[in-house]
């Protein structure tokens, strides 16, 4: 039966599918057909598998596909259901006994910081919140309030403000109450978030008074992994857990659209029950790369109960902030619209595009190279902040691995010089996988420099390295648009892909305008744009289902 589903099913998912049941001694085909679904579920992001509606999504009813009641009884009567379990069902929903495990763990855990009260005489709000501050005085009486907040809001509605004036409030209750200085974590998923988050934070704490700052003066953020405590022996589990953990009497968490479940649970597994947790990000974003939607799952599923939620935008040019909003909303006339009239803020580049792109590239790349080669490796860091490329695809025409080519290929026109090698001075660089001994996160990004002593990578907050110590990089002239997730640069163009590509929704479109500070370039017909944000991006979990029983 597997094999009339070979359009949807990669040989791995198969493999498992019989391998597993092998074990389990079941030969019934439409439960290793349901296996098969719940790992390929997991390719997609997703924890589970919706077997009532499996086959509408696949958009493939010419399938072959059990009837669903049916399907659902042969699940439950399998040996593959334990004990022990391999198949988990709740509901409709069909998980690996894993992910069953992990959401089933996530609810417990948040509802029960959800559910402290913690103790003390409330602060004065309306000292650190003013008139002109009533969504983020809202969020803060939110947080004051229980273990566990929700902090939701797009680029500029204030959520680094609300963070930054809420750790001065509970380090005033603290001091009030005469308990020792609050133990304070800033948190992120990748290393460039945790320095932006540093950055933002730093920024508004040294807008405080004097008290203020000197009760929460050295905040230091770091990657949720280096938070947990890395082990040698495993990827997967870490120092800290059930049995030993955190210290903290506050922990912030941001970007968390990019915490998977898996990460969700072995964090809320290692804080304290009397730990204040404020879940700081975007819903609207796209999820993480690992399976898991956890951020929007909780906004769904906590809704006002531990829920804060920022809407008016401070920062934005008005029209990059027109179209944020429109894509968000998923009015597509309205984002043609913003994109139509232009401006200072907003470009629409719908045709020719390969010359206005190499209008625009070339100059930033040699800007950059020129730095490089003087040896200034502050100005090369800052002027790669610059301008980003952003592309859905990694492969293929409109991926990274062809624009970064033709960069290389225009700069060796430009100055003569090839552009080949691995390492070249002004190469932008991105890590692309944690180095604890280094220093060095997935998502911090660098340049090549020239030196006395030969080339060497500058590497934004983290130092200069001899090249050969750096194998985990690749070239950045573009970038991903989920790599780019938790950065910003000043001026962003997004190269949208074919209007068939199963990448092209309305997350990743949003995610990659709101990566912009001043303005933005969308590359890409009417139809392209119309294509992304009519399409949502799904993923089956049930967590949300879970938290509201």
């Amino acid at each position: 039966m597997l094999d009339a589903f070979a359009e949807i099913l990669e040989p791995a998912d198969v493999h498992v599918a019989q391998r597993l049941g092998t074990l389990a001694d079941c030969t019934d085909p439409v439960v290793e057909l349901a296996l098969a679904l719940a790992v390929r579920a997991l390719r997609g992001g997703s924890v589970c598998v919706d077997l009532r509606s499996v086959a509408a999504q696949t958009q493939l009813p010419q399938l072959p596909w059990p009837q669903a009641d049916e399907w659902l009884a042969a699940v439950a009567a399998s040996p593959l259901t334990g004990p022990p379990p391999v198949l988990r069902l709740f509901g409709d929903l069909l998980y690996l006994d894993r992910y069953w495990l992990e959401e089933q763990q996530v609810c417990d855990d948040v509802l029960a910081l959800v559910a402290a009260e913690p103790g003390g005489s409330a602060p004065e709000v309306a000292r650190l919140f003013p008139p002109g501050f009533e969504e983020q005085r809202a969020a803060a009486n939110v947080a004051l309030s229980q273990g566990l907040t929700v902090l939701t809001g797009g680029p500029g509605t204030g959520k680094t403000t609300t963070v930054a004036r809420l750790l001065a409030l509970l380090a005033e209750q603290a001091a009030l109450a005469g308990r020792p200085s609050l133990r304070i974590a800033l948190a992120a998923p990748t290393g460039k978030a945790a320095a932006r988050l540093q950055e933002a934070v730093q920024l508004e704490v040294n807008r405080l008074d004097a008290v203020d700052r000197e009760r929460i003066s050295g905040l230091q953020a770091t990657t949720l992994h280096r938070l947990l405590g890395p082990r040698p022996d495993t990827s997967s589990r870490f120092r800290h857990h059930r049995a030993n953990r955190l210290p903290h009497d506050v922990i912030v968490v941001d970007e968390t659209s990019m915490v998977s479940l898996t990460m969700m649970a072995r964090l809320l597994e290692a804080v304290r029950p009397q730990t204040r947790l404020l879940l700081v990000g975007d819903p609207d974003q796209l999820a993480s790369v690992e399976a898991g939607a956890v951020l929007a799952d909780l906004v769904d599923g906590l809704g006002s109960r531990g829920v804060a939620a920022l809407q008016t935008s401070h920062r934005f040019g008005e029209s990059i902030g027109a179209l944020a909003s429109a894509i968000r909303a998923g009015d597509a006339s309205r984002a043609v619209e913003v994109l139509a009239a232009g401006g200072e803020h907003v470009e629409w580049v719908s045709a020719d595009a390969t010359e206005r792109l190499r209008e625009v590239l070339v100059p930033h790349a040699l800007a950059l190279r020129q730095a490089a080669i003087l040896g200034d490796g502050p100005t090369a860091l800052a002027i790669l902040d610059e301008h980003r490329l952003l592309c859905a695809h990694r492969r293929g025409p409109f991926g990274v691995g062809h624009w970064n080519r033709q960069v290389q290929r225009w700069l060796a026109e430009a100055t003569g010089e090839p552009m080949w090698a691995s390492w070249y001075v002004g190469r932008p660089i991105l890590v692309t996988a944690n180095d604890y001994g280094l220093k060095l996160y997935n998502g911090d990004t660098g340049v090549t420099i020239a030196t006395p002593d030969g080339l060497r990578a500058t590497v934004g907050g983290s130092g200069t390295f001899a090249t050969g110590r750096l194998t985990e990089v690749e070239t950045m002239h573009a970038m991903t648009i989920h790599k780019s997730q938790g950065s910003q640069a000043d001026e962003v163009t997004v190269l949208l892909p074919p209007e068939d590509s199963r990448l092209l929704t309305r997350e990743l479109f949003y995610t990659a305008v709101t990566r912009a500070k001043t303005r933005v370039r969308v590359v890409g017909a009417e139809a392209e744009i119309r294509a992304a944000i009519s399409r949502q991006a799904v993923r089956a979990t049930g967590l949300r289902k879970r938290l509201k029983l």
